[in-house]
């Protein structure tokens, strides 16, 4: 019987198939059967020499790990161990690194800090606000951050990180910032207690007192709204944030001139007169100063939530009030009782018609004060404009009975 490699060799210089006949011959044919038994044949044993000098490579690998582990290296776990010591950070509570996150869990994140331990930041510090998941706050594998160390794992030493408390000193930083330029800034209030209200400002929370409280509704109906609001107090180290809606609305105030018009929204009513706010300040329509008739049920004229057009009368910005009035509005008296959408729609109409009768009180009141004051060099005319002293004519106010004649001759 040949061998394989006779086979081989005389497969391979025998021709396949006959060129000669269309008819191949026996022997051709058996040489097409065996060809792919053969190559199957040697393939599998090259693999199988192959597997064998792996398993033998890594038994020689495994019995040098288990004999002599550190054959070959340069350097000995001692000396391992203190490279890593060296290169090690100060891991101090209240120290501030760098960290790449890595991956991100319902709990936290994971950070590489380079330290012999992987860094946790967790949930509850991962933002100044609320959230349901790190990457509410922007936290995402890849994100290189700085963090503060604010604990350590007694499991595995690994750090426990934030990133809450970085920003509780930048938002302590801005609202001294923010007291120093005396601004005014948006409070939303999110809880109360007997002495006055808790606002969040800036993402930390203040406290507002009820005495710097410059509206009428309780403290249950400004939960969940904004006020404005100015810095009263801004001291990191007791932790003490106090704040004032009465010294931002006086501010407010101060851009309300006397006489002009604003809308506003009816916030309650009392049997002296209706609160309206106009625009998170807190001004009394006065029942004298609904209308030109006589009201003895302010019910019957307004109702909360009524959007009104009012006229500011005067504010005390100290005291943060203001008071408004309809009745100056009224193209005819008692409109605001018989036609108040009439008041609404003339309303800017008729507040220029009153300042100019208060502009012209003035100005005859000035010329009052001037008409008895010759030396000041003004005179009233007959037609009531107040102008300079004409030489052909004596000044107002003066008695010309008490002029001495003028002696002959001269």
């Amino acid at each position: 019987m040949a061998s394989l490699a006779q086979q081989l060799s005389a497969l391979r210089w025998s021709p396949l198939l006959s060129t000669s006949s269309s008819r191949p011959n026996t022997a051709h044919n058996r040489t097409r059967t065996l060809l792919p038994v053969v190559c199957s044949v040697a393939l599998s044993n090259a693999q199988n020499r192959e597997r064998l000098k792996l398993k033998e490579l890594f038994e020689q690998a495994y019995e040098r790990c288990r004999t002599a582990p550190m054959e070959g290296v340069s350097f000995t776990v001692e000396q391992f161990t203190d490279a890593l010591e060296k290169y090690d950070f100060d891991s101090e509570v209240g120290t501030k690194i760098k960290g790449t996150v890595f991956a991100v869990d319902a709990s936290g994140a994971y950070v590489d800090v380079t330290a012999k331990s992987t860094a946790y930041l967790p949930l509850q510090e991962a933002c100044i606000h609320r959230i349901k998941h790190v990457q509410e706050a922007g936290i995402v594998p890849g994100l290189r951050e700085e963090f503060v160390v604010i604990g350590e794992n007694e499991v595995d030493d690994g750090l426990i990180l934030s990133l809450k408390a970085i920003e509780f000193d930048l938002a302590w930083e801005r609202c001294r910032q923010l007291q120093a330029e005396d601004a005014i800034v948006k409070g939303k209030i999110v809880n109360g207690n007997k002495g006055g209200l808790v606002a969040e400002v800036e993402g930390l929370k203040g406290f507002v007192p009820f005495s710097q409280i410059s509206t009428k509704l309780s403290g249950e109906e400004l939960i969940e709204k904004e006020l404005p609001l100015k810095f009263v107090e801004v001291d990191e180290e007791q932790s003490r944030l106090i704040l004032s809606h009465r010294k931002a609305a006086a501010d407010s105030q101060g851009q309300l001139g006397i006489g002009s018009v604003v809308t506003g929204t009816v916030q309650s009513l009392k049997p002296y007169g209706a609160f309206v706010d106009i625009g998170g300040i807190s001004g009394l329509l006065h029942v004298s100063q609904i209308s030109h008739d006589r009201i003895t049920d302010i019910a019957t004229v307004l109702q909360p939530g009524d959007i009104l057009k009012v006229m500011v009368l005067s504010h005390d910005r100290e005291r943060g009030r203001v008071s408004l009035s309809t009745k100056k509005l009224e193209p005819t008296p008692g409109d605001m009782i018989r036609n108040p959408k009439l008041v609404f729609e003339k309303a800017e109409e008729m507040a220029q018609t009153f300042r100019q009768r208060i502009a012209q009180a003035e100005a005859m009141a000035r010329a009052d004060m001037f008409r008895f004051q010759p030396e000041s060099g003004l005179t009233l005319s007959n037609e009531g404009i107040l102008g300079p002293l004409s030489s052909e004519l004596p000044a107002e106010g003066v008695d010309l009975s008490e002029v001495p004649p003028a002696e002959e001759g001269s």
